[in-house]
């Protein structure tokens, strides 16, 4: 059971599912979409404060007749903060917004402050995943998730950042980068055993 107050997210969802993933700020919502017509026994939850991206999220749920998936339409540091330890398998915050001039860097998604919370909130062995196409959002996500003891990155090679998982569905930030000439980097980390975190610190 949640500490009191609390939300237990699984609850959110009228037929039973194995886990919960929660997409912050999923923009138009095709990654969500995507992800929930592969992963019907997972229950996903996209968080976006836009109309027009719920707008289209919305239809898309409609037209594939998608029942395991729900909406948060306020910020999603709020949904983070109510929800109860390890209980989201997995979390993903792809081309959130920059913010490139210094004066807007507290409004980032990803700090040192929000990797806290997603790690109380991942199980132990989930998965975190971060993209960007801006270099300088990219080292601050890298050098923040890295450095955290929660979290274990998994790339071995360039490719691991390089090249999208086949797993991943693309977005329209993605292939924006691209037309562009900007490359996206995809990171991915493991939600390290709490036993373990404790003996690093």
């Amino acid at each position: 059971m949640p500490a009191e107050g609390l939300l237990e997210p699984r609850r959110l969802f009228a037929a039973p599912v194995e886990a919960i993933w929660l997409e912050l700020g999923f923009g138009a919502g095709e990654h969500l979409a995507a992800q929930a017509a592969a992963q019907p026994s997972r229950g996903l939850i996209g968080c976006e404060v836009f109309e027009n991206g719920i707008v289209k999220l919305l239809a898309e749920v409609k037209q594939r007749g998608l029942a395991n998936v729900r909406l948060f339409v306020d910020d999603a540091r709020v949904l983070v903060q109510s929800l109860a330890a390890a209980s989201v398998e997995r979390i993903f915050i792809l081309f959130p917004d920059p913010w490139p001039k210094q004066r807007h860097h507290k409004r980032r998604l990803v700090s040192a402050a929000m990797l806290d919370a997603l790690a109380h909130v991942l199980s132990d062995g989930g998965e975190l995943r971060l993209a960007t196409d801006d270099m300088e959002y990219l080292r601050v996500m890298l050098g923040g998730a890295a450095a955290h003891p929660a979290f274990e990155w998994l790339a071995r090679r360039p490719d691991d950042w390089r090249q999208r998982p086949e797993d991943w569905p693309a977005t329209r930030y993605e292939r924006k980068a691209l037309a562009a000439g900007r490359r996206p980097a995809f990171l991915r980390f493991r939600r390290r055993p709490r036993a373990c975190e404790a003996r690093r610190v």
